[in-house]
C-alpha cells in the first residue's frame, strides 16, 4: 500500500497558506510544460505532461515512488532532453540547452540526496553559487588580479547575506559537513537561491528531517518566495508538508497527470484517492 495511504485524513490546520485557485490569472508563468514526454527504450516515463507554474506561487509535485516525478525535474533541468513537447521558462524554449545553460536561465535544483561540498566552508558552498553569475577574466582569475579579489569580497558579503536571513551567519566559517542534517539542507537550499533563479526545484526537502525541521523547513520555504519573489515546484512524500504549504498540487500516476488543483480540491478527489491513497475513497469499501 501506498506510504501517502490516508494521510490526507490526518492534515494539520492551514498555517497561513493564502487559498488560490489552480488557474489564477494573476500568477503569469514562470514555466509552461506543454504536451511533455519522453521515452525509454520504447516505454513511455512521462507522458502528455501539461503544466503551468506561476510566478511566485508553491507549487507541488506528488505520487507514489516511480510515478516519474523526478524525472519531470530531470527533463526541467537539462539532465534529460524530452522526447515530445515544450518547456518554456518565462516564455524561452529551454529544449536542447544544456544544464547549465538552463541554471543561467533561472532553474535551480536541490536533490533528494544532500551534495555539498562537505570540507568548504557554509560560506564558501554559498560562493560556488554565486559564481554562477560572475563573470572573471582568464587573466583576471589565474593572476588574481585586484578586480578579481573584488568580486571574491563582493561575493562573500553576498553570501553572508543570504546565510542571514536564513540565521545561519553564525555558521558561515563551519566546513558544511560538520552541520546538523537539517542546517545541511537548508544551506543546499541557500546554495541553490545563490544562483539567483526565477524557479526553485527542490526534490523531497525534508527527507530524513524530524517533525521540528519540517516545520522550520515550512517556514524557510514561505520565507524565500516572500523574500525572492520567486517560483517553487517541490517534491515531496510529506503530505502535511505539502498541504500547508503548497498553493497548487499537481498529482501523477505512472507519468501521467491525474488531478491539478489546490490541497482543498485534491484531498477531496476520488481519482487521487483511488490511485495514491489505498482506495480510502467513498465508493471504497476499505478502512480508512
Amino acid at each position: 500500500m501506498s506510504r501517502f495511504h490516508c494521510d490526507m485524513n490526518k492534515m494539520a490546520p492551514d498555517l497561513g497558506r493564502p487559498v488560490v485557485s489552480a488557474c489564477d490569472p494573476t500568477s503569469a508563468a514562470a514555466l509552461e510544460c506543454i504536451h511533455l514526454g519522453i521515452d525509454f527504450g520504447g516505454l513511455s516515463a512521462v507522458e502528455d505532461f501539461t503544466l503551468s507554474v506561476g510566478a511566485t506561487r508553491i507549487t507541488g509535485l506528488i505520487g507514489p515512488n516511480g510515478a516519474g516525478k523526478t524525472t519531470v525535474f530531470n527533463l526541467l533541468t537539462g539532465v534529460y532532453q524530452p522526447t515530445r513537447g515544450t518547456i518554456l521558462l518565462n516564455g524561452a524554449d529551454t529544449r536542447g540547452r544544456s544544464v547549465a545553460q538552463i541554471n543561467r536561465m533561472g532553474i535551480a535544483r536541490t536533490f533528494q540526496n544532500i551534495r555539498l561540498f562537505d570540507t568548504m566552508s557554509v560560506e564558501e558552498n554559498v560562493m560556488v553559487g554565486l559564481h554562477n553569475e560572475q563573470r572573471y577574466g582568464a587573466v583576471s582569475g589565474v593572476l588574481r588580479l585586484p578586480s578579481f579579489w573584488m568580486r571574491e569580497r563582493a561575493a562573500a558579503a553576498r553570501a553572508r547575506e543570504l546565510l542571514s536571513i536564513f540565521d545561519m551567519e553564525t555558521l558561515a566559517g563551519r566546513t558544511a559537513g560538520s552541520l546538523p542534517y537539517g542546517f545541511q539542507r537548508r544551506l543546499e537550499i541557500v546554495r541553490a537561491i545563490a544562483t539567483g533563479p526565477s524557479l526553485l526545484l527542490l526534490d523531497e526537502p525534508a527527507a530524513g528531517m524530524n517533525p521540528s525541521e519540517t516545520t522550520e523547513l515550512m517556514e524557510s520555504i514561505a520565507k524565500i518566495r516572500d523574500a525572492f519573489g520567486i517560483a517553487i515546484m517541490l517534491i515531496e512524500h510529506d503530505m502535511n508538508l505539502v498541504m500547508n504549504i503548497c498553493e497548487v498540487i499537481c498529482v501523477l500516476n505512472f507519468g501521467r497527470i491525474i488531478a491539478t488543483g489546490t490541497p482543498e480540491q485534491i484531498q477531496s478527489n476520488d481519482e487521487v484517492i483511488e490511485a495514491y491513497l489505498g482506495g480510502c475513497g467513498k465508493e471504497s469499501a476499505q478502512p480508512c
